[in-house]
C-alpha cells in the first residue's frame, strides 16, 4: 500500500523539487463561463512547469485569457501511447504538469484517466485541483434523486451495442446521468424509452453558456419536445433510476453471464463490437471499474 501526502502538507509544492518527483495535477476548467475558473486553478496552471491538454488551440485560448505563458504541450487519444510515457518521464525528473481537458474535469470520460492511473502506479503524486463539470451541475439542476446516480459516459454510436449498453444500465436504481451530441439526441432517447420505459428525463443543453436550456418531463414528452426543436449544442441526459421491481426483473434477466468468467464475458461482447466496448459493457454489468476488467483479460 503506498499513501501519498495530501496537498495541505508542508512538502506538497507546485514545482518538484532537486531530487524529488514532480506532481501531476488534474486541473478543473470552465465548461462555458469563464467566470467558473478559480484563482487555485489559474496559479497552478501558472506555476506547473508544462501544461498537457487535450485540445492546445482551445486551450491556448483560455491561456491567452488568464495571461498564463506556461508551456503547452498535446496530450489526447490519438497520441497518449507516446505523449503518457514523456509526461510520466519528465514527472519523474521532477516537474510538475497540469493537466487539463477541452472543458471541465480532466479523467471524465477522457484519456487523462490513463496518464492519472499510469501516474499512480509509478507512485506519483496527483493532486486534482476542481472546478466544473457537466454531469453534476446537470445532476443538480435535473430534479431528479442526487443521494445515488451513476455517470455512464458517452453512449456507443452502432444500434446494437447501444441496444447492450443500455440493457446493461436498465436495473441500476441510481439516476443516471450521460453526455451526448446533438445529431445523436433523438436516437438515444427514444432507445432509452425502449430500454428503460417512459422515465422521468432532464435533457439539458449548453450548461452555463448564454443558450443553457434543460427539458424536463417523461422520456415521450422530452423526445416530442426535440422533434417540433432542433436539437443544438452539447447535451447532458439525466435519467431517473430503476424502481425496485425494474431492477429485480433486470438482475434476473441480466443473469446471463454469472457463470462466466471475465474474459469469457468480455468475449461474448466482442462478437459484435470492439475490445474497448466489450470491456465496457462487461464492467457494467459486473459492477466493477473498467480497468479491474481490462487487467484481467491482459493478464
Amino acid at each position: 500500500m503506498r499513501r501519498q501526502k495530501s496537498y495541505s502538507e508542508p512538502s506538497a509544492h507546485p514545482k518538484g523539487n532537486d531530487g524529488e518527483a514532480g506532481t501531476l495535477y488534474l486541473v478543473g476548467t470552465p465548461i462555458g463561463n469563464l467566470e467558473d475558473m478559480t484563482m487555485r486553478a489559474i496559479r497552478i496552471l501558472k506555476e506547473a512547469d508544462l501544461i498537457a491538454a487535450e485540445d492546445t488551440r482551445q486551450t491556448r485560448k483560455l491561456l491567452t485569457h488568464f495571461d498564463i505563458h506556461t508551456r503547452l504541450v498535446s496530450y489526447h487519444e490519438h497520441n497518449k501511447g507516446a505523449s503518457g510515457p514523456e509526461l510520466i518521464r519528465l514527472l519523474k525528473e521532477g516537474q510538475s504538469i497540469a493537466l487539463v481537458s477541452d472543458a471541465g474535469l480532466p479523467a471524465i470520460s477522457d484519456p487523462g484517466a490513463d496518464l492519472v492511473a499510469d501516474a499512480v502506479a509509478e507512485g506519483l503524486a496527483v493532486v486534482p485541483v476542481p472546478g466544473a463539470n457537466a454531469a453534476l451541475s446537470a445532476l443538480i439542476m435535473s430534479g431528479l434523486p442526487t443521494d445515488r446516480f451513476l455517470f455512464a459516459g458517452f453512449p456507443p454510436r452502432e444500434k446494437k451495442q447501444l441496444s447492450k449498453w443500455l440493457q446493461g444500465l436498465a436495473g441500476q436504481q441510481a439516476t443516471l446521468l450521460m453526455y451526448e451530441s446533438p445529431h445523436r439526441l433523438n436516437k438515444t432517447l427514444e432507445a432509452m424509452l425502449e430500454h428503460f420505459g417512459d422515465r422521468r428525463v432532464a435533457v439539458i443543453r449548453e450548461l452555463t453558456k448564454r443558450h443553457e436550456e434543460a427539458v424536463r418531463g417523461t422520456a415521450s414528452e422530452c423526445i416530442a419536445w426535440f422533434r417540433e426543436h432542433e436539437p443544438l449544442g452539447e447535451f447532458c441526459i439525466v435519467a431517473e433510476g430503476a424502481d425496485a421491481s425494474e431492477a429485480g426483473e433486470a438482475a434476473r434477466e441480466g443473469a446471463w453471464w454469472m457463470d462466466l468468467s471475465v474474459a469469457e464475458h468480455v468475449a461474448h461482447y466482442e462478437s459484435t463490437m470492439d475490445r474497448k466496448e466489450a470491456i465496457k459493457l462487461a464492467a457494467v454489468d459486473r459492477g466493477i471499474p473498467k480497468r479491474d476488467v481490462y487487467n484481467e483479460v491482459n493478464r
